[in-house]
């Protein structure tokens, strides 16, 4: 592989990555607007049981050659420099500027319900089923299960399974998904800045079994069920809205004695939230409004991108 060639999938890695950790576009889409998703389905679909048997054998340039190891390199190391990267910056605008931040991911997530939805070719009854019944557990998950933390090693790694779905599935956000799981801040946030092993590593673990289990089962089920599977979706995005909103209070775990309980940093252990609608038009509104617009626009710009590219 030529450098010029390498560097080039790095950037597009880079661009994956911060699709990843940004709630509301799809590493999957970027890898699709760059032209570079089939390539990346392939190569991971090609860790099977022929690429098992070269590695038994010894014969480690077949195996290479086999999953196209160069070309995964490239992607994956933009993809872990961006994670790394971006984190630090969402980590110090989550403590200064929760409203705007949240505020631009509302419009982020609030523009991928129609651009997502629009990617369904044949409405039928299948379809408007999915849809609903997507709507209806993630408005199900936000009234009655508000969004909570959790630290068990079975859980992390299904996080890993999740997140790293939206590598293999264009229009999925794996960390959307996480936001609703209640683990986005303390994965791609807290863990990646302090390295907290205790927690990367189960999530590394369900990241690697989600590739490559996954890049086969959800192949297979797209193929087959394409429009009713971004119809659930669809559903999913639109009932979800509401734990993105942007004013809100955070509600703090306490004892039987009212006492509010600290995490080993710490930090208070949030457990849900408490949303309200700002009480004054003043210049936090206008700001927040601005940033959701300005999502809006981002999700429409990607996909005015996605679509020139798909014409050339």
């Amino acid at each position: 592989m030529q450098l010029r060639e390498s560097i080039s999938l790095i950037f597009k890695g880079i661009g994956m990555g911060a699709a990843n950790v940004i709630p509301g576009v799809s590493g999957g889409t970027i890898a699709l607007i760059t032209g570079i998703f089939e390539k990346l389905i392939n190569s991971i679909k090609s860790f099977d049981l022929e690429a098992v048997r070269l590695i038994l054998k010894g014969d480690f340039k077949g195996f290479f050659n086999r999953v196209n190891m160069g070309f995964l390199l490239s992607v994956f190391s933009g993809i872990f420099v961006s994670i790394l990267t971006l984190a630090k910056i969402l980590g110090y605008l989550f403590e200064n500027y929760p409203v705007y931040i949240w505020a631009y991911f509302f419009g982020l997530i609030l523009a991928s319900v129609y651009f997502v939805g629009r990617r369904i070719e044949k409405v039928d009854i299948r379809v408007v089923v999915t849809f609903i019944a997507g709507t209806l557990v993630a408005v199900l998950l936000s009234v009655l299960n508000p969004a909570t933390e959790n630290t068990r090693i079975y859980y992390l790694i299904l996080c890993g399974v999740v997140a790293i779905c939206s590598m293999i599935l264009p229009g999925l956000s794996g960390s959307f998904v996480l936001i609703l799981m209640g683990n986005y801040e303390l994965i791609f946030i807290e863990a990646v800045n302090e390295f907290d092993m205790g927690v990367l590593i189960p999530v590394g673990v369900g990241a690697v079994v989600g590739l490559l289990a996954f890049s086969h089962i959800l192949s297979w089920i797209f193929k087959r069920y394409k429009d009713q599977t971004i119809s659930l979706l669809t559903g999913f995005i639109l009932g979800s809205l509401s734990i993105l909103w942007p004013w809100k209070n955070e509600v703090y775990q306490t004892n039987r004695l009212g006492e509010t309980l600290l995490k080993s940093g710490g930090d208070p252990v949030v457990i849900g939230y408490e949303k309200y609608l700002p009480q004054q038009f003043d210049n936090e509104v206008i700001i927040s409004i601005l940033l959701m617009i300005t999502g809006i626009i981002t999700i429409w710009v990607i996909e005015r991108y996605a679509e020139v590219k798909k014409v050339e």
